[in-house]
């Protein structure tokens, strides 16, 4: 079994250009849920870094039997700790590769999909890493067609947005960096519906009609949606609620919404 006692070591510092977003075409993934969700994922592993405590539990004992063939290497505490991106880590660390995205990949999906009203949510400019996993991973859960992501969101990869996906943003088709408005024009192009909340809105997400192919749009937490962008949308809908309660928790409010898309669509 390898061994790693130094912080200097090149495949450390590789590891830590990784996890600080200064590696391109490759993810850091900490912590044994996500690591086994990548390998359930089929991503190309190329590190596996484990501490002495994890190798002992029965757990970690077993993750490593699935990743022998990747060389999982055992590093020092104090390294390990260098290179770690959260308070209390589990000890174990995966470095693989990225999976693809960009509009040729929501392209294939839609292509590909077999849904009879396929639905494909755009987050414009959300900035908080958790609610933007949480939303990846109901999208998942919901059987979505893909995500995309404009211009200023957080960076989908980026380790604290993978723990809130807990793996749906490996395998959900990703659409990175997009400008709103060419979304807006390529939806037309494939013929979706586009739809917002809005809390001006006169229909309730109830009576959205999620039997025809759609674009959800979700506006940044603290901005929302501006006038023109709303304007671009062909349809808006309100979460009606009681008690002069304004507003959901965005994560929250898309798996309202998403979840009765899905009830209506089956």
């Amino acid at each position: 079994m390898l061994k790693i006692s130094s912080r200097e070591n090149q495949r450390i510092k590789q590891a830590r250009k990784v996890r600080d977003a200064l590696i391109e075409d490759k993810i850091f993934v900490e912590g044994l849920r996500l690591a086994e969700e990548v390998l359930r994922s089929d991503l190309k592993i190329s590190d596996v870094f484990f501490t002495e405590s994890f190798s002992q539990t029965k757990r970690g004992q077993a993750f490593l039997q699935k990743v022998e063939n990747f060389q999982p290497t055992e590093v020092s505490e104090k390294v390990f700790d260098s290179l770690s991106d959260t308070k209390n880590s589990q000890g174990i660390i995966i470095i693989c590769e990225k999976p693809a995205t960009g509009k040729a990949t929501i392209d294939a999906a839609l292509q590909s999909n077999l849904q009879e009203f396929p639905l494909v949510v755009l987050l414009h400019q959300i900035n908080n890493p958790a609610n933007q996993g949480a939303i990846l991973r109901t999208c998942e859960a919901v059987g979505v067609s893909g995500v995309i992501l404009t211009e200023n969101s957080v960076a989908v990869f980026s380790p604290k947005a993978l723990r809130g996906a807990m793996g749906a943003a490996f395998r959900l088709p990703v659409w990175t960096n997009a400008d709103f408005f060419e979304v807006i024009d390529w939806a037309k192009e494939k013929n979706l519906t586009s739809v917002c909340a809005d809390v001006n809105a006169k229909k309730s997400y109830l009576e959205i009609d999620w039997k025809k192919p759609r674009l959800l749009v979700f506006g940044s937490e603290a901005h929302g949606l501006s006038v023109r962008e709303r304007d671009a949308i062909d349809e808006s809908l309100i979460i009606p609620m009681e008690n002069q309660v304004e507003s959901l928790n965005l994560a929250v409010s898309s798996g309202v919404i998403l979840f009765e898309a899905r009830r209506q669509r089956e």
